[in-house]
């Protein structure tokens, strides 16, 4: 009886949405899982004109089949809601597309420093690259290199002392830079710290080692980003964008962006309709120019907008350079034991810019790791919304990964939405209960479970490139939370499958106030659609990240295939244009590129 109303009712919104008129696609033949409560699967799905028309059972959907309608049989795939992206960088991603790949497995080669020296040899061989003028890598992790450290400039110095050469951390908190490259930029043994950050020293000295933390790091990295082309800027973008579709997101964000990178998304979608949709938060302290019309909107502009603002509190708990209440189990290199990690701004800094956000109705996405950053902000949006009155702003607490629970109390008092990072039990949840926080702040990392307890909905996110727009994977590490080396962390924090799948879907869609028309496969939503290559909500969750996105479908065209992959890169003209820049800004005072956050 209820699967004969269900498909009832599907005809009839069927026929009254689609005007009697056909669809212009009727996918079938495979599982379809809705993310709808009132109609969790369904036989058949009918899209027209980049909506969804019709949800049941095959015979009601067929219905609506005309001469020219399309006819998709998933051949025991499954249909999913699109992922959205609650929170990573788009822009970004298309910077490591073009670099050296320095990450560790599973994502690169790099296990200690001589096989990073030899990537970073390898890549400034290729012919496309050989010429730059530049090295750039990407993605190395002092906790999966053999030797459990950072490398030096001279380490850097052994793989080329005539050009600059740039790593940037997997965190993009951190950098390393040779010889070279911190000559051309002026920075020496008289130059000093700023707030915020830090040049690492050699010991017994103030010659610094290379290593470049947070603000130290930002300072050099920002210039950059004024001095590339729009053209240059473009190239990146759409890099980006085609990482992202490969791993079944119709929605992504950039998550800390700046004027340049703003007007070059707005200017790419006034030209022609973007292949997804792009929602961007510029950082709140250098650009705010664009926090307006006609960037800030709640509509897309041919799937461009600008959603709210950005706020960095702290640093990255892997870098160790969030800003704790309690000290680090091992305090890194030049800091003593007792050491907590630092705050970006002070009190009265940050209540400017939550105050400011809170004034003008923004959304605002707020970095905080640490659990004294996110006292901070707690703090702070109480009494922004003391002087402002509640309002429907939905801010975002960004990965929230120390999060205790009378701050998560809090979150739900204050309608905090925490945006949690559960990849990092994968990626770093060994080194976290090994050398970061200690077993029981590392179990509790991103803890999901206290947010279910108190039924709470939040969302999961990759934050690329940190790692890559892995979709399956973020999945994974929601529901499983296993380290590298197999172990659980945290299994109180363990989610279903259902829920994991919500984290990237509807509950998404929430936090970007889209909720009525994307997250799930309703009548009257955008047919945002992923094909997986198997049910998540059927195999065993250990298995979850092995599933694989087979096509990515954008308001009902595709723009992924897999069978039609192809290795996005840029062309040897393309990258040679943006490098050649880089390195001509190195030798100027300012190298390459925007940092995100982790």
């Amino acid at each position: 009886m209820k699967r004969l109303l269900t498909s009832t009712l599907c005809l009839i919104s069927a026929v009254a949405v689609a005007g009697g008129n056909s669809a212009d696609v009727i996918y079938s033949g495979g599982d379809i899982v809705t993310v709808n409560e009132l109609q969790p699967s369904a036989e058949a799905v009918a899209v027209k004109n980049g909506q969804i028309i019709a949800v049941g059972a095959r015979d009601a959907v067929m219905k609506l089949k005309g001469k020219t309608t399309q006819l998709v049989d998933l051949q025991g795939k499954t249909l999913i809601p699109g992922f959205m992206d609650a929170h990573g960088h788009v822009f970004n991603a298309g910077i490591q597309a073009l670099s050296a790949n320095l990450l560790a497995a599973p994502d690169g080669q790099v296990k200690d420093i001589a096989s990073m020296q030899q990537t970073l040899r390898d890549w400034s061989a290729k012919p496309e690259n050989k010429k730059l003028g530049v090295i750039l890598g990407f993605g190395y992790d002092d906790s999966q290199l053999a030797e459990g450290r950072h490398p030096t400039r001279q380490e850097l110095d052994a793989v080329s002392s005539e050009l600059p050469i740039l790593i940037i951390h997997q965190s993009g908190h951190l950098g390393v830079m040779n010889s070279k490259a911190l000559t051309l930029l002026g920075v020496n043994s008289q130059t000093k710290d700023p707030a915020g950050g830090k040049f690492r020293r050699e010991a017994g000295s103030q010659q610094p080692n290379g290593v470049l933390e947070e603000t130290a790091f930002f300072g050099l990295l920002f210039p950059m980003f004024a001095k590339l082309s729009p053209k240059d800027n473009e190239i990146i973008f759409n890099a980006g964008v085609d990482m992202y579709s490969r791993f079944g997101y119709t929605t992504a964000q950039e998550g800390r962006a700046s004027s340049d990178s703003v007007k070059t998304m707005y200017g790419l979608a006034q030209k022609q309709k973007l292949k997804l949709d792009v929602v961007a938060y510029p950082d709140i302290q250098g650009a705010r120019d664009v926090i307006k019309a006609p960037y800030l909107s709640r509509s897309y502009r041919n799937g461009f907008r600008v959603g709210g603002a950005k706020l960095n509190l702290d640093g990255s708990p892997q870098g160790k350079t969030a800003w704790l209440t309690q000290p680090y189990l091992i305090a890194p290199e030049g800091q003593q034991q007792g050491y907590a990690g630092y705050a970006s701004m002070k009190d009265a800094e940050a209540q400017k810019f939550i105050d400011m956000a809170f004034k003008n109705n923004w959304q605002l996405l707020a970095h905080v790791n640490g659990d004294a950053a996110i006292d901070q902000y707690i703090g702070a949006v109480k009494k922004a919304e003391q002087q402002f009155g509640k309002a429907d702003r939905r801010p975002v607490a960004i990965h929230a990964q120390t999060a205790r629970q009378d701050q998560v109390e809090s979150f739900q008092q204050l309608g905090i939405m925490p945006s949690f990072f559960p990849m990092h039990t994968f990626y770093w949840g060994d080194w976290h209960k090994n050398s970061v926080l200690g077993a029981e702040r590392a179990a509790n990392i991103s803890p999901t479970g206290w947010a279910m307890a108190r039924d709470m909905i939040f969302t999961s996110h990759h934050d690329a490139p940190v790692a890559f727009p892995n979709s399956m994977r973020v999945y994974s590490a929601t529901v499983n939370r296993t380290t590298r080396t197999g172990k659980v962390l945290g299994p109180q924090h363990r989610v279903s499958a259902l829920v994991g799948l919500k984290t990237q879907t509807l509950w998404a869609a929430y936090q970007y106030f889209e909720e009525k028309s994307k997250g799930s496969i309703e009548v009257g939503k955008v047919a945002d659609l992923v094909v997986l290559s198997a049910n998540p909500l059927k195999v065993d969750p250990m298995t979850i990240a092995d599933i694989t996105v087979e096509q990515t479908i954008k308001e009902g065209k595709t723009v992924y295939q897999r069978a039609a992959e192809r290795k996005t890169s840029m062309s040897c003209l393309d990258s040679e244009r943006c490098f050649k820049l880089a390195a001509h800004t190195l030798a100027n005072g300012g190298v390459f590129p925007h940092p995100h956050d982790d």
